[in-house]
């Protein structure tokens, strides 16, 4: 495998990686507004954007690359973290929205746990 191959791998890789912490951080509020935990949803959701811009940095490499010239093979692994990114901003935009209607109702029951 080529230096340019190696490159493009890790690009994908980091890709594929970033989105997966990206999604899992958005689980993880929607979890911490659940029980009670607002402001450490916030901070995980904070978190899963700057992890969804790291994926999307990745995929700017990946595109700017391609647009240079260099050409490269789109296979599973490359498919696969598409995939990933893809579920990552849909399951991040949803436990936005998820972890605002947790805090809705426990203002509106006047619980405040933390």
């Amino acid at each position: 495998m080529g230096e340019t191959e190696n490159a493009m791998e890790l690009l994908i890789m980091n890709l594929l990686m970033k989105s997966g912490d990206a999604k899992s951080l958005a689980m993880e509020a929607i979890q911490c507004a659940r029980a009670g935990q607002v402001a450490e949803a916030k901070e995980k959701i904070a978190q899963a954007e700057e992890a969804l811009n790291e994926a999307h940095n990745a995929q700017s490499g990946l595109m700017a690359r391609e647009a240079g010239g260099e050409k490269f093979a789109s296979g599973m692994l490359l498919n696969h973290s598409q995939d990933h990114l893809m579920g990552a901003i849909t399951t991040l935009d949803l436990a936005k929205e998820i972890v605002m209607l947790w805090e809705f109702v426990r203002e509106s029951k006047g619980e405040n746990r933390e």
